[in-house]
């Protein structure tokens, strides 16, 4: 087996890429960087700079823009709609990003999670009362949870198309 050579410029804008591809679909699962969004970037990166895969490259670029926009249509339409028939109001979801984004910042990773999750119960025990407050959360934590299968299904699917133009290049 040869050794890697990282004077070579199109060996290093690949490694680059598939750091910045799996960095995204990490992301996806930990909310501090836009994972789909770096995954796409990364497929970005290599077919603007590599010097190998010819045309490969410009469909591999297509499909997973392709793939990532339909993810994020997806990530906000579907989940959207289930958390609008789910019966959870506006205020409710509304107290739930605000007490996200303070728990972004006050625990780290999980903050996020915890203050929505604390937002959306305070304001459906206020409104239902406590009894009935965790039913409804439990529906809007679905809604968010479909958002985030959808937006690591699509990185995921941006990284298999990646490897798969690396192996036809």
């Amino acid at each position: 087996m040869g050794r890697m050579d990282l004077s070579d410029g199109g060996t290093t804008v690949t490694i680059i890429a598939g750091v910045l591809i799996v960095a995204g679909v990490l992301g996806v699962l930990l909310p501090i960087i836009p994972g789909l969004l770096l995954s796409w970037g990364g497929v970005l990166l290599w077919a603007l700079l590599s010097d190998t895969g010819g045309a490969v490259k410009w469909l591999v670029l297509a499909l997973a823009t392709v793939i990532a926009a339909v993810g994020m249509v997806v990530k906000f339409l579907w989940p959207g709609r289930k958390l609008k028939d789910s019966g959870v109001p506006l205020p409710s979801l509304l107290a739930g990003g605000v007490l996200g984004l303070i728990g972004f910042f006050v625990v780290p990773v999980v903050g996020l999670l915890l203050g929505f999750l604390l937002g959306i119960y305070a304001m459906e025990a206020m409104r239902l009362g406590v009894d009935q407050a965790w039913p409804s959360t439990r529906r809007a934590l679905a809604a968010v949870g479909l958002s985030l299968l959808v937006e690591f299904a699509a990185a995921l699917g941006v990284a298999v198309v990646w490897v798969f133009g690396l192996i036809a290049a």
